[in-house]
């Protein structure tokens, strides 16, 4: 009866260890799903993109296939979720027996009697740790319900709504929670820009629902300077917790909002210094003329040594509205956030953002995080804090960006700015108030065809590949209101259109997003050349065998311009900077010496004309009205407009031509294959990839 026994026993035992081998073994791969690409697995199962190419033998890093099984390496285990949820435990088999207990039976041994038992040396206790989790949001560019205007459509995957959902559920589980938003919150869309902006006689929904989230700090971005400093005193008065900007000072030397805010988190001082990019007198010219913002890393290292050496903070943070990069300053690195890290080593945790990208990183010990725009990520940061002594000290630092898609939208929040989302309804409903100007009533027209061809490739917009009717009619209004010779215009979304039916504001505010004025600047033909190299920076060069073109990720599509008033072509076989070619003005060649008018936005003279010294000229006239006033007042004199396309432009250099190419797009449109806005689909390292049969 006992053999039996001790047989069950050991096949129970070898079932069970047979099962934990085969979960073992099925957990060692992964099957490769929509969105996906190899970066994320590998954060997400703690190994390397370079190690994970290496094991499956992986050609091209950029290429995967949905349902693609991928390799993990031994011991991988999922470390990151959009979701985070507590692991299950994995059943311990029994212990077997101990040798002793299968012989025969021995004289039992007393055991010892305590009081008998000299004291072990006292050991020393191990120090109290306290883990602290800061959540950073940044550039949610007034997304407060989830909600595009513009589409007139609720959104599946970011608001502030959601976001509010995260921060409850984390704080349920987290005691020591701190929230903080980056800046280029104000700003955004048509509720922010067209409605609550102008209404200072109310508290601004953006401030209602922060103040309701229990935000600790906010730091302000360039886009909170866009409509001058009045809304940023506004902001301040409106708002519950501090607004920071460090490097941001009066001419006078005196801090314009508070450089820094501390934080006690369980007897723990939490130091959270925020600054802004320097580039705003750029884009921002005369609204900012009282002000002066200062190198982002000097500025964080003085105060830096000011919370460590007088305030005795525990836990330093800096929050940065800039990204990682210099987005100017290559030399300086005034506003490269990576400079801050540089100078003030012993930082804690780095939030960024103003590059809507994702950012995951560890740089020395300091943790660096940043989101995507419009609340689609939060970024976490998990800091566990000992003290020794009466003194603390953080030991370990974890940073991890959350996708909000799996998040439903808090209803709490949603009460709280109802109004005011039904209110930007009715705003589009009604006709709207484009800009400054004000102009109402009903529609503005009507359109009689799509403007926006339809995309060949999922994902890959027409809009950059050809001359289309939504470009060419901001251009023909830019030109029209200026009487210039030349105009420049940029697809700031990919997916800008002007639909077939009835014209609205959300029409209007969808082709031009941003509240814009118009500038007109003496060229030369040598230097509107040089702008136009400049802007055709965003592609990435032709190699053979690509059958489709892809962007570069350094040069953000609303930076890419297309030209009115004179004809020429793109040469992608040609690296940036020699791709411009045929430049015609009048039916003649157009000669460095010629003398033109150039229509541009005041944002892109500011920020690229200027700054890049493109031109030597200062701009001779500034529209009175936003360039969505004269868009407007262009389609309410026509009433009824069609799409008209000047072909003045295309791009050669290419040979897009494969018997693989319907092949390769079909999976892409049936989501198949997925392939990086900046990579282009090669046949040649699809092949090598076993993507697709050589035929």
């Amino acid at each position: 009866m006992k053999q039996g026994k001790h047989l069950r026993l050991i096949v129970a035992f070898v079932l069970l260890f047979t099962t934990m081998l085969a979960s073992t073994a099925a957990a060692q791969t992964y099957t490769v799903k929509k969105g996906d690409n190899l970066w994320r697995i590998s954060r997400n199962h703690g190994t390397t993109v370079a190690e994970m190419q290496k094991l499956n033998k992986l050609p091209d890093v950029n290429f995967l296939r949905i349902g693609q099984k991928l390799q993990l390496p031994e011991g991988a285990a999922a470390v990151a979720s959009a979701k985070p949820v507590q692991a299950a435990q994995p059943v311990q088999p029994a212990k077997p027996a101990p040798a002793a207990a299968a012989k025969p039976a021995e004289k039992p041994v007393p055991a010892p009697v305590p009081a008998a038992t000299p004291a072990p040396p006292a050991e020393k206790p191990e120090a109290a740790s306290t883990t602290i989790t800061i959540l950073g949001t940044s550039d949610v560019h007034g997304n407060l319900w989830g909600y595009t205007y513009e589409d007139s459509k609720e959104t599946a995957n970011n608001g502030l709504a959601r976001i509010s959902t995260y921060v409850k559920e984390v704080k349920e589980t987290s005691p020591h929670v701190l929230l903080i938003d980056n800046g280029d919150t104000y700003q955004g869309n048509i509720l922010t820009d067209d409605i609550y902006r102008k209404k200072p006689e109310v508290t601004h929904p953006v401030s209602v629902a922060m103040n309701a989230m229990n935000y600790n700090a906010m730091v302000l971005g360039n886009h909170e300077f866009n409509f001058g400093l009045d809304l940023i005193d506004r902001i301040q008065k409106e708002l519950k917790f501090p607004v920071l900007s460090a490097n941001t000072t009066t001419k006078q030397g005196d801090q314009f909002v508070k450089p820094y805010t501390i934080v006690n988190v369980d007897g723990i001082k939490v130091g959270i210094i925020g600054v802004t990019t320097p580039n705003i007198p750029r884009w921002d010219g005369e609204k900012v003329d009282s002000l002066s913002f200062q190198h982002m890393g000097e500025t964080v290292k003085k105060y830096a040594k000011e919370l460590r050496e007088v305030e005795k903070v525990d836990v330093l943070i800096a929050s940065a509205h800039s990204g990682l990069i210099a987005e100017f300053d290559e030399d300086g690195g005034s506003d490269a956030a990576s400079k801050i890290v540089e100078m003030v080593p012993d930082l804690d945790a780095l939030l960024v953002g103003h590059m809507h990208i994702i950012v995951n990183e560890k740089i020395g010990q300091t943790v660096v995080g940043g989101p995507r725009n419009l609340g689609r990520d939060v970024v976490r940061f998990d800091l566990e804090v000992k003290k020794e002594a009466g003194q603390a000290k953080v030991v370990d630092r974890k940073v991890e960006v959350v996708d909000m898609a799996s998040y439903e939208p808090d209803q709490a929040i949603r009460d709280l700015i109802k109004d005011a989302h039904e209110a930007t309804i009715q705003f589009i409903a009604g006709g709207g108030g484009a800009g400054e100007a004000g102009a109402s009533g009903g529609l503005f027209g009507i359109a009689t065809a799509d403007f926006q061809p339809v995309n060949e490739i999922n994902g890959i917009p027409e809009g950059k590949l050809r001359d289309t009717a939504v470009v060419d009619l901001i251009n023909k209004v830019q030109l029209k209101a200026t009487g210039a010779d030349v105009s420049a215009a940029a697809l700031f979304k990919d997916t800008s259109d002007l639909k077939q039916g009835n014209i609205t504001y959300a029409n209007i505010f969808d082709i031009y997003k941003f509240d814009n004025t118009l500038y007109t600047v003496k060229v030369t033909g040598a230097e509107l050349k040089n702008y136009m190299e400049w802007s055709a920076k965003h592609y990435n060069q032709w190699k053979e065998g690509d059958i489709s073109i892809s962007f570069d990720p350094e040069v953000p599509g609303y930076l890419y311009d297309m030209f009115a008033g004179v004809d020429y072509k793109i040469d992608l076989s040609k690296p940036a900077g020699e791709r411009i070619v045929d430049v015609m003005y009048k039916g003649k060649p157009l000669s460095d010496t010629e003398e033109l008018t150039l229509a541009v936005n005041n944002y892109r003279y500011s920020s690229a004309l200027k700054a890049f010294k493109m031109v030597s000229a200062n701009r001779d006239w500034e529209s009175p009205r936003s360039i969505r006033d004269y868009l407007v007042e262009y389609i309410q004199e026509q009433k009824e407009i069609s799409p008209e396309v000047d072909n003045n432009w295309e791009i050669i250099g290419i040979n897009l031509e494969s018997p693989y190419r319907d092949e390769v797009i079909k999976m892409v449109n049936e989501g198949k294959l997925e392939v990086p806005y900046e990579k282009s689909l090669n046949v040649n390292e699809l092949l090598e990839a076993g993507v697709i049969q050589a035929k």
